[in-house]
């Protein structure tokens, strides 16, 4: 079972993914371990005066007498930090190796420095800080820091320098995606603070092929979720800041940015709610990006526009009225080679009703290989159909995908669209066939699966309810099931944010054949 697992999964990463993975594997197991000392010294003079238009301030994390707060878990170093501490899971201790607290609102220049140093002091033996990820996130974070705060200081340069050259030893192209973005992203932020056209080549060659390939014709980020879709737009936004900012390398890259960016916020605008919320489809939280209102705030200062985007190459599509929206997944997992952020959640829908939540995702709590994990990963988390307790995709592991499932549309106008997935053909004979139509007070939703016996799951937000008969009833709305069998109230949990649990209710309706939801606002 684990062998075809893995041939599933392995079977769709491109030749170059496979290339490097066997690279690193080699390296990892033969080779020292990744070190900065043989860096050299910085190859060119660095251009006096950078600029660097105001940004978005990074979310608190840091506070006074060595206290960090990361995925809504806080930790106090009372002594010396511990870089790799291990308590708290790996994202943890990656984002305490970004450094994004360096620029958050309150920081003062004098704790920038101390907490640089003493990541300096211990830099080489600190296994975690120097892997590509955190070194491209950290360098950036370094970079802003001592072009917003004027700090022009060549031991720090030199460090910058180091973990570039090292960088450039270890780009990600095995797991490409957005870890592959970052390195390039970078890259560019080093050619632009040390002026150097080597860096700035190792940036064009990552983002020009990549930033065209990862974002969809609607300006969505090809991985879907919205959090990372935001992660990149907000780094995106960093870079043009620096390309318009600045007379380096003649502004090659200023019209090319310009048109991504725009692409994105278009998107971005698109699929959020009015409330300003985003959809949390795939792996997102609240609490780890920049909010939608946030990065239209810095565009706007940027000078950029937003064009109208409709929803397509993304699978996103969204249903509006005055009394509700909502935001409906037809697409694939993710792109073929790189899905590590993907659930297994084929025809899920999240709908805001007067502008507050009602039926909402359950989010994603951990990156941790346990339970949670599972579940929050699993159909039975989202609001579609599962047959048998299956999903309709092999999620496993915390970041890995064997068999997806393919989705065809089959139907698709203005107020309705009909798409049908092959997640349960092998396994049990059938497809399971969606039909949502829009209409001014409320939405139908239609499920068939051709005479097979399957639940739909339906996630509410907290809140009081009413479930008489057929039908379940709140302060504006109710939901009207036709054709079913059962119907039973659980009690679950949903996650807002990492490592943050809210109680909520969810309904399980049992059918045979078709079933039919009436989603009514009153």
């Amino acid at each position: 079972m684990k062998l075809r697992l893995l041939f599933n999964t392995v079977r769709h990463l491109k030749p170059i993914q496979v290339r490097y993975r066997l690279k690193y594997f080699f390296k990892n197991r033969f080779d020292k371990k990744s070190s900065l000392e043989t860096a050299g010294k910085v190859s060119s003079d660095r251009l006096p005066n950078l600029k660097f238009q105001q940004s978005i301030y990074n979310i608190k994390s840091y506070s006074s007498e060595g206290t960090f707060t990361f995925l809504n878990l806080s930790h106090s170093f009372p002594n010396e930090i511990d870089w790799n501490l291990p308590d708290y899971g790996r994202l943890w201790t990656y984002n305490l190796n970004y450094f994004e607290y360096v620029n958050q609102k309150d920081i003062s220049v004098e704790e920038g420095l101390m907490l640089i140093d003493a990541y300096i002091k211990s830099i080489d033996n600190n296994k975690t800080g120097l892997e590509p990820y955190p070194i491209s996130l950290r360098v950036m974070n370094w970079i802003r820091f001592f072009i917003t705060r004027h700090i022009d200081d060549e031991r720090y340069n030199g460090y910058v320098w180091a973990q570039l050259q090292l960088l450039r030893k270890l780009k990600e192209y095995h797991l490409m995606g957005n870890h592959l973005l970052e390195n390039g992203f970078a890259f560019l932020f080093g050619a632009y603070y040390l002026n150097d056209s080597t860096l700035y080549k190792e940036a064009k060659d990552i983002l020009l092929p990549e930033l065209k390939e990862q974002i969809l014709k609607d300006g969505a980020h090809f991985e879907l979720s919205p959090m990372y879709h935001s992660l990149m737009t907000y780094r995106v936004l960093d870079c043009y800041n620096l390309v318009v900012s600045n007379d380096l390398f003649d502004r090659e890259l200023e019209a090319f940015l310009k048109e991504i960016a725009e692409g994105m916020l278009s998107f971005l605008q698109a699929i959020s709610f009015r409330n300003g919320d985003i959809p949390l489809m795939n792996d997102a939280a609240n609490g780890i990006a920049s909010t939608p209102s946030e990065l239209f705030a810095y565009a706007h200062r940027l000078g950029l526009d937003m064009r109208e985007s409709t929803l397509s190459d993304s699978g996103y599509r969204k249903f509006t009225s005055d009394s509700y929206e909502l935001v409906l997944d037809v697409g694939e997992v993710g792109p073929s080679y790189q899905p590590g952020h993907a659930h297994a959640d084929t025809f899920n829908f999240q709908m805001h009703i007067n502008n507050r939540p009602v039926i909402i995702d359950t989010g994603t709590s951990t990156y941790e290989v346990n339970d949670s994990r599972f579940y929050e990963r699993s159909t039975r988390a989202h609001n579609t159909v599962t047959i048998g307790d299956e999903n309709s995709s092999q999620v496993w592991a915390g970041h890995r995908v064997a068999k997806r499932a393919k989705v065809e549309i089959l139907k698709e106008d203005t107020n309705c669209i009909v798409a049908r997935h092959d997640g349960y053909k092998k396994k049990f004979g059938v497809y399971h066939t969606r039909e949502v139509i829009s209409e001014e007070k409320g939405v139908t939703v239609m499920d068939d699966l051709g005479g097979q016996t399957g639940v739909a799951h339906f996630h509410f937000a907290p809140g009081e309810y009413l479930l008489e008969g057929n039908q379940l009833k709140g302060d504006d709305f109710r939901i009207v099931f036709t054709n079913y069998t059962a119907i039973e109230k659980v009690a679950t949990y949903h996650s807002p944010e990492f490592n943050k649990r809210v109680d909520h209710i969810s309904l399980r309706i049992l059918f045979t054949g078709k079933l039919t939801t009436q989603i009514l606002c009153e």
